[in-house]
Formats: C-alpha cells, structure tokens, sequence
C-alpha cells in the first residue's frame, strides 16, 4: 500500500483526491488545521504548512500531492518539513501564462505575469521555479478550469439557478472561449503520473476541446433538463458584474497528456453529475450577486 500526503483535503480537488485515493487502495494523510470535517479514513496530520515544525518527518511518503501551494513561500516550508518522499506533485494553474502569448499555451512556452490573474498566476509562477529548482523530478500540472462534485464555486451553481428559475442568461457581446478538466480526469492523470513515471515533468492538462462560453451555458442547462435564453450585455458594463468568468478567452494544448489519459470526461456528461451533486448540496455554495445586478443594471434598465 502507497503511503500518499496530500496538502488540503476537506475542500474540492483536495477532498476529491483524497477520496479517489483512499477508494484506489492507498494509504492517504492530509495535512491541514481540522477547522472542517475530514474525509472517513483519511490519517489526519493537524497543521498549519505555514509553520511546520517536525509534524511530517516521521513519515516516508510515496508521493506528495501538494494542492493548495499559492507561492514559493508554501512550497519552500513543505518541502523542508518533509522528511524522505518519493513523488512530488504539484497542482499549478494555466494562470501562469502570459495572456499576450499565441494560444494553445504550451508547457514548453515561458511563464510569467498575467493581467488577468495577477497575483494569483504570478504566485504560482515562483511556486514552480522554486520547486523545478530544488526538486527537479517533480512534477507540475497546469489546469484550466476545474468542475464536479465538491466543487464549491459559485460558476456552475450560478447557472444551474438561472435555468430551474426559467431566468435567461446575460453573456458579453463578444463570446469567451473557455476551457475545462473533470476532477476525477485530474486524479486519473495523477494516478497515471505514479505508475508510469513519464520523463516529461510539466504537463498542460484539460478536456483537449475549448468551447464558447454561450455552448458552456447551453451544456449547463441542458443538465438541468433546460433550454436557454440569451441577453447581450452593453461592454460598458464589467462582465464579472453579471456572469462568473472573466472576460478572457484561452487554451492549452494537452496533446502531452493525451498520450497517457486517452479518454477525459464529456462535459455534458460531467456537467449532468455536478448538477445531481449540486441539487443535494445547495447550501454549501456562496452566491455572489451576479442576479440582482442583472435585474437592476441590465434586463430592468
């Protein structure tokens, strides 16, 4: 039995993973402060990463699954906490992309600041250079969009609402392309990673089709048994003010993951499970006031 340590564990891809792996057989430790409830079998190690003393060292980790590393600071205190580890796995972001680069972005292309993310992209930037630095076998995973169950931000379940409410949905006049990732494709590809050991290290991962953010609404209400209306907002209006993603188009070539994960999740079909989940836990989600600006700044002006 692998022993695996994963950073997090009681929130979205950190829960998520700690479930599919317990369910895969392994032996999983999550490290974080227990303020919320832990996953069944899951050997809690109680800390804050910020300040770890000699909590980790005991242990002989297989693989590390490090999920919530904002900045170089998180990834510099786990690793010099740990004691002996096999793998290490690193959940970044695509916001560490340049917006001004040619798209599909491309593991080989250089990082660096985005307008978009800010600090956020900039973050998890230093975060890789450190551990490229001081952990070269590691690797790093660069999704887009992650969704499914236990996924707890109000993007999907913002949609989902307007559809059982019969509301239409306001989008910008100039559609957005976006892109996504099951996180159940993502603990596959992880799992993949453990086993076969590939010599790349970096890895863009992400459904291999983007699609516009008018067929992602349309995919959206049609898991709810739906079918939607559309309203064109005027740009003067700033598109986070009425709708859940930036205004900004982008997409990862993941022709590298490909060849180990041959298959990802349709959307609509994983839209339909995250749908059923939501139905059952509406009162985990923290709406965000994209409704009443709508009805007071736009579909009422």
């Amino acid at each position: 039995m692998k022993k695996i340590l994963i950073t997090g564990g009681t929130v979205f891809v950190s829960k998520f993973l700690t479930e599919y792996f317990l369910a895969s057989g392994y032996e999983v430790f999550v490290l974080n402060r227990n303020t919320k409830e832990q996953v069944l079998g899951a050997k809690l190690i109680q800390a804050d990463r910020h300040s770890l003393t000699d909590e980790l060292r005991p242990h002989n980790f297989d693989a590390v699954i490090d999920v919530n590393a904002y900045t170089k600071e998180d990834v510099q205190t786990l690793t010099d906490a740990l004691g002996s580890f096999g793998d290490y796995i690193l959940i970044s972001s695509s916001a560490v992309y340049p917006e001004t680069l040619p798209q599909p972005f491309r593991e080989d292309y250089p990082t660096g600041h985005n307008r978009i993310w800010g600090d956020y992209g900039t973050g998890k930037c230093e975060a890789e250079a450190y551990l490229t630095k001081h952990c070269p076998q590691a690797y790093i995973l660069r999704p887009p969009y992650l969704y499914g169950p236990m996924q707890n931000l109000y993007r999907e379940p913002f949609v989902f609402e307007c559809a059982l409410e019969g509301r239409p949905v306001v989008l910008p006049k100039k559609d957005i392309r976006l892109q996504f990732f099951h996180v159940r494709d993502l603990c596959r590809f992880i799992e993949i990673l453990l086993h076969t050991h590939p010599r790349q290290r970096i890895f863009n991962v992400g459904n291999p089709l983007s699609i516009t953010a008018k067929e992602w609404v349309t995919l959206c209400y049609e898991a709810a048994g739906r079918s939607p209306s559309f309203v064109l907002a005027d740009p003067s209006h700033s598109v986070r003010s009425y709708f859940c993603f930036h205004d900004y188009s982008y997409e990862l070539d993941v022709s590298a993951q490909s060849q180990l994960l041959k298959k990802t999740t349709p959307l609509s079909e994983g839209l339909k499970e995250y749908f059923d989940y939501f139905l059952t836990h509406k009162a985990e989600f923290v709406s965000k006031p994209y409704k009443e600006y709508i009805d007071k700044h736009i579909t009422n002006h």
